[in-house]
């Protein structure tokens, strides 16, 4: 049974600096691609950062620049540090994990197999 725990969100100022975790058990991390998926309130789930288990490293458009994905397969964890943030940065931030050795088409939800239950951040004006 793979789990994710997502943990780190929170409030912050716009300008601020924030980074989110994701503790990652049932499978062999360091060959699994993650992703970070992010929701605001009315609106769909959406892509914001991938890190392939070779990692290759993708980016939302409306992110790059501003927030780094790393992992550290020792510590089977995934990071989203988040800089710069700004008002429309604020939603519930999904981890999520692709079937081993598998990497998925880029921002396609669908082809990740495992979810975090999320985590807050929201960032004031």
């Amino acid at each position: 049974q793979v789990q994710l725990v997502e943990s780190g969100g929170g409030l912050v100022q716009a300008g601020g600096s924030l980074r989110v975790s994701c503790a990652a058990s049932g499978q062999p991390f360091s060959s699994t691609s993650m992703g970070w998926f992010r929701q605001a309130p009315g609106k769909e789930r959406e892509f914001v950062a991938a890190i392939t288990w070779i990692g290759v490293t993708y980016y939302a458009d409306s992110v790059k620049g501003r927030f780094t994905i790393s992992r550290d397969n020792a510590k089977n964890t995934l990071y989203l540090q988040m800089n710069s943030l700004k008002p429309e940065d604020t939603a519930v931030y999904y981890c999520a994990a692709a079937r081993t050795n598998t990497i998925p088409t880029l921002g396609r939800e669908g082809e990740y197999t495992y979810w975090g239950q999320g985590t807050q951040v929201t960032v004031s004006s």
